[in-house]
């Protein structure tokens, strides 16, 4: 390893979207075989969390870029996370503690504390670290934001650290999305952009080569590479991964569908990502027709009462209801409180105090009595009750819980954590990753195909350590890893 002081390199995009995480996540992979890389976010905005060691919440992605880089997740890697509750309002993670509600009048009122987490974040990770990878946030022209912005302008002044800017090329306007993003960058900020990478690309590349070069003269910055469109097996960021879901699937979509409920709130639908390319899996809207899927999934949300509310506006409710006993129904986290009888509400979750009525498909309750969260990773035991579980009875699990309430239940499935219901099929639970299990993923997989007649021979073991080569591979191959290692200045 080679030792170095304060060494930093910050990836921006032109929008949302535009692959910034999985650009971060290849760029930690390549240079933690020569260094030790830490990834950091200043602020993230997302409803996919996950829990480190010591039971702090982050965004998933900068857990993903740190498990790439070969190193453990911290509080310390995204030290702002907002997750948005509805009504312009978002809880504010602090340091991976949950630390207030606030609006976004609110939240900017309070930046220049932010800036204050912010360095002692970055300089804790320094002593640690040889070098930084930084993500910011959607696009980094956001010219209304600069004075308050911690993310994209207020990184890089607080880094000065060499810039790279992703465009993604699928959406169109990619050439006038970077120009123009770098006109409109602060002068101070503009002078260290070193590089940009278009990402997404399908088609001819020699077709792309004049617009390159054009590009290249016209802003004096360096095209380190063209990307390809490449499907990820990493988990997504965040919601807008979701409408690049339609239509994905292995050969058995026609033969068997899990249906995800697209709650409004929706929040770690990445629980759900594995069971992709082994079943179909169809995202569905609360006011969509729900079909004949062959099982269900509940997801976990930002606010149980308000989407249960919203379920049942939608009657998607009795749809739901209409399927017990028929097919598999998993509820996980949020979905999980939905499926019981009530849920009791302190004012914790919608304000005021008052009891709802639940699905009624478990026999548990739920009550949101204090603004106390519980972020925990967990390992447990499975208790075979019904045609799923049977399989795997006694055998191990892991995941990781973050959610508010206290749910009762006489019928735990996961060691001392969820319930069952009398036939076995609607199973709830508060552990997120459940699906990155294997063997309850392969129960469940198991039992859909044997309901149609088919014969499922388990999928091939691909490994987190495998999507992370195979990411940072395609970005090896497709770009200037000698510019990028100079602009780093490594």
């Amino acid at each position: 390893m080679v030792k170095m002081e304060k060494k930093s390199l910050l990836i921006l995009g032109t929008a949302s979207h535009v692959g910034k995480s999985s650009v971060v996540t290849a760029i930690c992979r390549i240079l933690s075989r020569s260094y030790r890389v830490a990834p950091f976010k200043a602020q993230n905005m997302s409803l996919n969390s996950w829990i480190t060691k010591d039971g702090k919440e982050i965004g998933i992605a900068q857990a993903i870029q740190a498990k790439a880089a070969g190193t453990e997740p911290t509080a310390d890697m995204n030290p702002v996370l907002l997750k948005p509750k509805g009504d312009c309002v978002s809880q504010v993670i602090l340091l991976g503690e949950p630390y207030a509600d606030k609006s976004a009048g609110q939240y900017y009122d309070s930046i220049e504390e932010m800036h204050a987490v912010l360095k002692g974040a970055l300089e804790r990770l320094w002593k640690e670290h040889d070098i930084i990878v930084m993500e910011g946030a959607g696009g980094a022209a956001e010219i209304n934001l600069y004075e308050r912005d911690i993310v994209n302008v207020g990184t890089a002044r607080l880094t000065q650290a060499p810039i790279i800017l992703v465009g993604d090329i699928e959406r169109g306007g990619v050439f006038a999305s970077l120009y123009g993003t770098v006109a409109l960058l602060p002068e101070d900020v503009r002078k260290n952009v070193k590089g940009f990478i278009i990402n997404k690309f399908r088609g001819d590349i020699e077709i792309l080569r004049p617009g390159l070069k054009q590009l290249e003269e016209k802003t004096g910055i360096p095209v380190l590479g063209v990307l390809p469109h490449f499907k990820l097996r990493i988990p997504s960021e965040d919601s807008v991964s979701l409408g690049d879901k339609e239509g994905e699937g292995s050969k058995a979509e026609k033969e068997i569908e899990i249906a995800v409920i697209r709650l409004p709130r929706i929040s770690n639908f990445t629980d759900f990502e594995p069971l992709e390319g082994l079943v179909k899996v169809r995202y569905v809207d609360i006011d969509e027709d729900l079909g004949s899927p062959d099982a269900i999934m509940i997801p976990g949300t930002k606010n149980t009462v308000n989407d249960l509310l919203d379920l049942r506006a939608s009657r998607m409710d009795k749809k739901i209801q209409a399927f017990k006993g028929k097919i598999p129904i998993f509820g996980i986290c949020g979905g999980y409180q939905m499926l019981g009888r009530t849920i009791f509400d302190s004012g914790v979750e919608n304000g005021v105090e008052a009891e709802f009525e639940g699905l009624g498909l478990l026999d548990i309750g739920t009550r949101f009595g204090d603004y106390k969260k519980r972020t925990v990773q967990v390992t447990k035991k499975v208790k075979g009750h019904g045609p799923i579980l049977k399989p795997i009875d006694g055998e191990e699990i892991k995941g990781y819980e973050i959610h508010m309430g206290v749910t009762d239940s006489n019928r735990t499935v996961f060691g001392d954590d969820g319930a069952i219901d009398e036939n076995g099929l609607v199973i709830g639970t508060y552990l997120h990753g459940l699906f990155d299990n294997r063997n309850v993923r392969n129960a469940l997989v198991q039992y859909l195909y044997e309901k149609k007649g088919l014969e499922y021979m388990p999928e091939e073991i691909i490994s987190e350590n495998d999507a992370y080569e195979e990411l940072a591979n395609v970005v090896e191959q497709n770009i200037d890893i000698e510019k990028l290692y100079e602009i780093a200045g490594v």
